[in-house]
């Protein structure tokens, strides 16, 4: 009777502890994966520091799944916090953790991805494409066996889409040769080619579209396969609160115009600084520079800055187009952003006198950012390159230019190691990481053409003029002057 007795009082007991438990357990339940980010008021989104993800691009943060991101972080009304795990794979085992929300890497929706993780729809197709260098002596390859074999090297990112393709393709060509690797980007696979390091790598097409005008002569040699989606990933959840608002940012109109936009400024760009038309040039010589250059001698006057300098910059900015816009925004003939025309006080970057003058005083400004001891033409080339990539990353490539025993006071010492910001290796050594480290590189060296190829048409314009003055003698020595010049430029 004594054990009955007890029994019935653990029974009871055990009830009571239920209905207790009951309601916790049924709050508990009621809180969704989507309601716990909003109450932590933060999405926190796996990504890669490189050009097609997430960087830092004059101290601000870019990159197509960084706004994409943001705007989905917007939507939620949330923080966005970034996780960038130190290699490829890594993303996966983040994810896997589950210590982030959303991994934004520009990842290919594959059937053994499919297996372990959602993913949101998608917002791109690309194809998986096989680059090689252009190179006198050598053939096209016209096949994947070309080039996949052990004559060749063909190297690709382990764990990649890319490899996972590889491997299928191999089960009906099994003389299929590659080598995997965690230790490059694509971007660094790119620069291999181009350098002849390696002969082949395989990479996303949109990748390729984006990076490739930096690296001449490195061309697509095949499609490999259909294009497949890319989509953010997500760790499976019981709820499944966290897919549907997926489902519904990527739905919304404002989320399909905003990717738009960002295919167009991250992908779709070709590369300006590799614009050197010394035709195009000369006629804009004829047609824009007449009613600008008081303007170029007003900014001088104002700024002892040399007014052929400030037209060179002009030229690589906008072509002398005072209507010119970018797709980020900026426009006008000194193509000014929204902060930099209220920081000199123009009101109309449209205007080509307020444009030109005003974009002299922001170069001061930006000049003053160069420490003092760097003097002449070096501070000039230095004030260009950290406006065009950000001093934060200017700074990192002279510490790496310092580290390797060069000067890092002298732009053509750092402008070989500015290029370095794009490989992992050297990016991860320094504080502000990835940048485009071969725009500023070309910006400047297209700048100082272009200031060139000024100076040459103002002298080869005053000797016709001196020409004309001599009514067109053979014998007069400016007529042969003014022919030299007419044949050297189409060289240059």
């Amino acid at each position: 009777m004594f054990d009955l007795r007890r029994k019935k009082d653990a029974v009871h007991a055990l009830l009571l502890l239920l209905m207790f438990c009951i309601p916790v357990l049924l709050s508990w339940n009621s809180k969704t994966q989507l309601a716990a980010i909003q109450e932590a008021g933060v999405l926190k989104l796996v990504t890669r520091n490189s050009p097609n993800t997430y960087f830092l691009d004059k101290g601000e943060p870019a990159g197509f799944e960084y706004e994409l991101g943001k705007a989905f972080a917007d939507y939620l009304d949330v923080k966005l916090e970034l996780i960038v795990p130190i290699d490829f794979s890594s993303i996966f085992s983040t994810m896997r953790h589950r210590d982030g929300h959303v991994a934004a890497a520009m990842l290919t929706v594959t059937p053994s991805r499919e297996e372990e993780f959602q993913f949101s729809p998608a917002y791109l197709e690309t194809s998986a494409v096989l680059i090689y260098r252009i190179t006198q002596g050598e053939k096209k390859p016209t096949t994947l066996a070309e080039a996949a074999n052990p004559d060749k090297q063909l190297v690709v990112i382990a764990d990649s889409s890319h490899a996972s393709l590889l491997a299928k393709l191999k089960e009906s060509q099994p003389e299929l040769v590659w080598q995997e690797t965690q230790d490059f980007s694509s971007i660094e696979l790119m620069e291999m080619v181009h350098n002849q390091e390696i002969d082949y790598t395989v990479v996303d097409g949109v990748a390729f579209d984006a990076q490739h005008s930096f690296f001449p002569g490195v061309e697509v040699a095949l499609e490999l396969g259909d294009p497949q989606p890319l989509a953010w990933m997500i760790t499976p959840y019981h709820d499944n609160s966290l897919a549907m608002a997926l489902d519904r940012f990527f739905a919304r109109p404002e989320t399909l115009e905003l990717i738009e936009q960002l295919k167009t400024k991250y992908f779709e760009r070709q590369n300006p600084l590799n614009f050197y038309d010394t035709a195009a040039f000369r006629e804009h010589m004829q047609t824009r520079f007449p009613s600008l250059e008081q303007y170029f001698l007003m900014g001088e006057q104002e700024t002892d800055i040399d007014w052929h300098l400030l037209a060179a910059i002009a030229y690589q900015e906008s072509h002398w187009n005072p209507d010119a816009v970018s797709p980020t925004g900026v426009r006008g003939i000194m193509m000014l952003t929204n902060a930099a025309a209220a920081e000199v006080g123009v009101t109309d970057r449209t205007d080509p006198q307020q444009s030109i003058i005003g974009g002299a005083h922001y170069l001061t400004r930006v000049m003053d950012k160069i420490p003092e001891r760097i003097q002449g033409q070096d501070r000039i080339w230095f004030a260009l390159a950290g406006y065009n990539v950000g001093f934060g990353h200017l700074e990192d490539a002279r510490k790496l230019t310092s580290k390797a025993g060069k000067n890092p006071d002298k732009w053509d010492d750092v402008k070989q190691y500015l290029p370095l910001l794009t490989q992992e290796k050297y990016y991860k050594q320094v504080r502000y990481g990835y940048a485009r480290g071969y725009e500023p590189v070309q910006y400047v060296r297209n700048i100082r053409r272009y200031l060139k190829l000024l100076n040459w048409e103002i002298q080869l314009m005053q000797t016709r003029q001196q020409d004309e003055a001599a009514d067109f003698d053979p014998d007069h020595p400016s007529w042969e002057q003014a022919t030299v010049k007419e044949n050297i430029l189409p060289a240059l």
